[in-house]
């Protein structure tokens, strides 16, 4: 059998972009019909930018009529920080932060040194949603980055301790989702589970969406370690014996920066974008997570105490 992949820029317009998009609205409107008190999670990474632009145009001319979360480890990129209080700024969006270094200040949680701070932050988004009371936390995941998120149903249900069983799962027959859920649980809502890497770029070029500058090619300082090219930050200086050197790269995914790493890349613009993760073969977070290389049950592993 052949594999066709899709075209890139030359088909933004076809009908699998506008079938996602309307699919993606119906969900989050799904949402706001069926819990109380929803919340949208937002990092500033590519994925949440489409989910919040797919939401307010859910909700549009009316503004969003929830708020957008971001759980920080403290170890971000500045670039993505910028972008993200520059823009909810512009859009009048509400933002809860959930901080990994409050709660570890707090001694909800220790911190190993040397350790990297994705698995912390399970304890801060927990805590957010139990004191935002919120029973429903949209999520911009989709089934082709990692194992275990494709194993997630659209509405997918947290008992009350935040834990996910992947064998304890409804069925979601066409478009219909189960929001009901029991005192102290809430749901976790996936309406980009559809979409592909590809798809959110296509998409990004299609409605013209700003992206941090971060996700175009451009110089950066980086030392190779465990196979990544790895930035030189201030939580990620070079270790004994690493050889800094300048590279033109960029970012397919803006996690922790401790944990994220760069792939060399010339692409400047969006539609450069588009046509380099066509020809890609390996999945953003296989390609630049050190977090999911721990071990092949690293990400459900996470996800089955709360992580998102």
């Amino acid at each position: 059998m052949t594999t066709v992949l899709r075209p890139p820029s030359d088909a933004l317009d076809r009908a699998w972009l506008t079938d996602l998009e309307d699919e993606a609205i119906h969900i989050i409107r799904e949402v706001l019909g069926q819990f109380e008190r929803p919340v949208l999670l937002f990092s500033g990474g590519k994925d949440s930018i489409v989910m919040l632009h797919l939401a307010m145009k859910a909700y549009w001319p009316s503004r969003l009529p929830f708020p957008v979360m971001h759980v920080d480890t403290g170890h971000n990129f500045p670039e993505v920080i910028e972008y993200r209080d520059r823009k909810l700024a512009d859009w009048g969006v509400k933002l809860v932060v959930a901080s990994v270094q409050d709660a570890i200040d707090a001694g909800r949680i220790s911190e190993t040194p040397g350790q990297l701070r994705n698995g912390l932050q399970t304890v801060p988004l927990l805590d957010a949603i139990t004191e935002g009371k919120f029973d429903a936390v949209l999520g911009g995941a989709r089934r082709d980055e990692e194992k275990a998120r494709a194993k997630e149903r659209v509405f997918s249900v947290r008992d009350d301790f935040g834990q996910w069983d992947p064998r304890n799962q409804r069925p979601e027959l066409w478009d219909l989702y189960n929001g009901r859920h029991r005192p102290g649980e809430h749901v976790r809502i996936f309406p980009l589970s559809n979409w592909t890497e590809l798809d959110i770029w296509a998409y990004i070029e299609r409605e013209g969406i700003e992206v941090p500058d971060i996700y175009f090619a451009h110089k950066r300082e980086v030392v190779e370690r465990d196979g990544m090219l790895l930035a030189l930050t201030e939580f990620t200086p070079a270790r004994e014996g690493e050889a800094i050197r300048t590279e033109t790269v960029r970012y397919r995914t803006v996690g922790d920066a401790t944990c994220t790493g760069a792939v060399a890349s010339t692409a400047t613009t969006v539609a450069d974008i588009v046509i380099e993760t066509a020809a890609s073969t390996i999945s953003e977070r296989g390609a630049t997570r050190a977090d999911d290389r721990a071990s092949e049950a690293a990400m459900e592993d996470r996800k089955r105490l709360g992580y998102f």
